[in-house]
C-alpha cells in the first residue's frame, strides 16, 4: 500500500485524518472516534441485490473504509498520534477491513480460530490480469469476501474495480447459493479491492466448499477460486417470540443472533405506529426502527439504514444485520422508534449532510429519533 502523503483525493479523508490530529483524547475514546468516523463514510458505486419487495426510496448504506489502514499505518500511527499499544491494536485488525466492520481484535482472533475469518490468498492470472481472493468471512448469517488485483487492470481516472467485474456466480458444494440481500462493488478509498455480500436467509451447513466465479470485462476467462469454509457454530440464537404492543401496533420479536462478527434480528410487526405530538398536521411518523443495547450500554444500529419516501405500511418483516458488540452481551435490549418526517417532501427531521451528500458524524445526524419506552424489550443471553 502507498504511504500516507498528507491530503488525499477523497475530502472525506482528509477531514477524518484531521480530526484525529487534532484530538487529545485519551486512547480508547479516540479508537472509538476514529471507528466511528470511518464508519459513516458511505460505500460508493455499489451494485446492491434487494429482495423484490424490498425497494426503499433512498438506501444508505455505512462501511468501514479499508484504505483507511494507509492512512493511520503511515500519517497517524508512524506519527505518533496514538500509543504504541492502540497501535498495535489497529494493526491487528486485518487491514482494518470492511470485512471486520465494528469487530475488536480480541472477536477477530475469535472468529478466526472458530473458522470463521479466513484468509485464503489464492491467486488466479489470465490474460495478465492477476484477482486474489484475499479475506473471507462466513458466521452462519452472513458469507463475505474480498478480491484484490495485483496488475493488468488500468484503474486510473473514473475506472473501478465495481465496473471492470461483473457481480460473480457465488456456489456452496456447487450449488448457487441463495439469499435475499446483500451486494458486490467497490470498497471505498481501496482502488484495487471489490467486496462481495450475501446475507439474508441463507441457508448453507457449517462445511461446504465455496466457489466463486468472477468474470473481468475483456477477458475472456472466468476467474475461479475455490476454498473450503468450515465454522464451529458458537453463536448464540435465540428465538423469544416475545411481543410488545403500544395502542394498535405490536411487533415479535422471532429470532436474536450473536455471532463474534456479526448480529441480527428478526422480527414481524403490524398496525400504525404510534405519533407523537411532533408528528402530526405537517409531519408524520416513519416506519419503526430498532436500536440494540448490550448490558453495558453500548448501542448499535442496523448495516442498512433506509428512509422511504411513503408512509409506513401497517405489516413489515424485518431481518436486519448489525454489527458486533465488542464483547459479548449477557442482555440486549431492543429499543424500538420512529423519525419524524415532512408530509410533503418526505424530508427526516435533524437529518443532517455534508455538501456532497454524506451523513454529518454522529448518530443524531440521521435524525432525531422518538424512543417508544413503553415498547422496549430486554433479552437475557447464555452465559
Amino acid at each position: 500500500m502507498e504511504q500516507y502523503q498528507g491530503r488525499t483525493r477523497h475530502p472525506e479523508m482528509d477531514a477524518i485524518e484531521q480530526n484525529i490530529r487534532e484530538s487529545i483524547k485519551p486512547d480508547l475514546e479516540l479508537s472509538k472516534i476514529i471507528m466511528n468516523k470511518i464508519g459513516e463514510n458511505e460505500m460508493s458505486r455499489v451494485h446492491r441485490i434487494r429482495a423484490a419487495n424490498n425497494t426503499p426510496g433512498m438506501l444508505k448504506k455505512t462501511a468501514v473504509a479499508a484504505a483507511v489502514a494507509g492512512v493511520l499505518g503511515a500519517g497517524i500511527l508512524g506519527a505518533g498520534f496514538v500509543s504504541p499499544v492502540m497501535a498495535d491494536t489497529l494493526k491487528r485488525i486485518p487491514g482494518i477491513g470492511i470485512l471486520y466492520q465494528g469487530t475488536s481484535p480480541q472477536s477477530v482472533e475469535l472468529a478466526m480460530s472458530q473458522g470463521i475469518l479466513s484468509q485464503p490468498g489464492l491467486s488466479v492470472t489470465h490474460d495478465g490480469v492477476t484477482l486474489k481472493l484475499t479475506d473471507l468471512l462466513y458466521d452462519g448469517t452472513r458469507l463475505s469476501f474480498q478480491l484484490e488485483h495485483e496488475g493488468g487492470l488500468d484503474l486510473s481516472g473514473e475506472a473501478s474495480m465495481g465496473q471492470l467485474i461483473e457481480p460473480p456466480v457465488v456456489l456452496a458444494d456447487g450449488q448457487k447459493i441463495k439469499f435475499t440481500s446483500g451486494g458486490f462493488g467497490d470498497i471505498p478509498y481501496q482502488d484495487n479491492a471489490y467486496l462481495g455480500e450475501l446475507s439474508g436467509d441463507l441457508n448453507l451447513p457449517d462445511a461446504f466448499t465455496l466457489t466463486i466465479q468472477a468474470k473481468v470485462k475483456q477477458v475472456n476467462e472466468i476467474f475461479e477460486f475455490s476454498a473450503p469454509v468450515k465454522i464451529m457454530d458458537n453463536a448464540q440464537v435465540l428465538t423469544p417470540n416475545i411481543t410488545k404492543t403500544e395502542g394498535s401496533f405490536s411487533y415479535t420479536v422471532e429470532q436474536l443472533k450473536v455471532t463474534p462478527v456479526s448480529t441480527r434480528l428478526v422480527l414481524s410487526s403490524q398496525g400504525e405506529v404510534p405519533q407523537s405530538a411532533e408528528q402530526t398536521d405537517d409531519y408524520h411518523a416513519s416506519m419503526m426502527y430498532y436500536e440494540l443495547v448490550d448490558d453495558q450500554g453500548n448501542s448499535i444500529d442496523p448495516n442498512q439504514y433506509g428512509f422511504y419516501n411513503s408512509k409506513p405500511k401497517t405489516e413489515y418483516h424485518l431481518n436486519e444485520l448489525y454489527p458486533p458488540f465488542a464483547a459479548t452481551p449477557k442482555a440486549i435490549t431492543i429499543k424500538p422508534y420512529t423519525l419524524t418526517v415532512k408530509n410533503d417532501d418526505f424530508s427526516i427531521v435533524g437529518q443532517k449532510h455534508d455538501s456532497i451528500g454524506n451523513f454529518l458524524p454522529g448518530r443524531e445526524s440521521k435524525g432525531t429519533r422518538t424512543y417508544l419506552k413503553n415498547l422496549e424489550t430486554t433479552i437475557t443471553l447464555q452465559p
